[in-house]
């Protein structure tokens, strides 16, 4: 049975318009039913003291951005071993604003392959919304076209160079043009990394394509 962990986020990492405690049980709902043992946790400043690369088999990132106030310093460990866990090789997930969160610790970004940046990353109202396959040639988008579900579609995230778009959603500007985006991308490596910017609320996990575009995610990073 696959070790699965979510981070749950909270205060400083977590904000009054997304309900990351429901996203993720919705997460953890899904993976359980396809024999996942998957374990919650908040974002507090020891949720990983326990946790190394031979403790967990997926890392499932749900947090994101609050006030940075505080003390920085008492956060430090936390990033060490969250950064500890991806250069030790455990795959790892970023749905929704795990885009946006973590901006006290440059690594994340990196790690994820992109990331929401303030002032410039936005999205339309949140709605039914079609998502399109860019590119089908991966095993986690395979033979799908497009995701449907009530969510929100992000705009002008900055994606690194070296990460592969996957899905993309097309939003209209203000100009009557409308953008594809990327919001599905493989994140450079070197080990697995997989960004899904789908899941505002559970309205989103009620779609059986997003559960669907989830479940196909978690298998490649899981190598199965």
């Amino acid at each position: 049975m696959t070790r699965v962990l979510v981070l749950v986020g909270r205060d400083r990492y977590g904000d009054p318009w997304h309900d990351h405690a429901a996203t993720s049980d919705a997460v953890a709902t899904l993976l359980r039913a396809d024999g996942h043992d998957v374990t919650l946790r908040s974002t507090f400043p020891d949720a990983l003291d326990d946790v190394g690369p031979a403790d967990v088999d997926l890392l499932v990132v749900n947090s994101g951005r609050g006030p940075l106030d505080g003390d920085a310093g008492a956060w430090r460990s936390f990033h060490d071993r969250r950064a500890a866990l991806v250069d030790g090789g455990v795959p790892v997930l970023g749905v929704h604003q795990a885009a946006n969160t973590f901006g006290d610790d440059p690594r994340w970004a990196t790690a994820l392959g992109g990331c929401w940046v303030e002032g410039a990353s936005w999205h339309p109202p949140l709605g039914d919304a079609t998502f399109r396959v860019v590119d089908d040639g991966h095993p986690v988008t395979s033979g799908l076209s497009t995701v449907t579900a009530t969510d929100e579609r992000y705009a002008d995230l900055v994606v690194a160079g070296g990460s592969r778009v996957l899905v993309v959603a097309d939003v209209e500007h203000a100009d009557g043009t409308s953008v594809a985006h990327p919001v599905v991308w493989v994140a450079p490596g070197p080990g697995r990394v997989l960004y899904d910017a789908l899941g505002h609320d559970v309205r989103s996990y009620a779609s059986p394509s997003r559960q669907d575009l989830l479940r196909r995610g978690v298998a490649w990073l899981l190598g199965t």
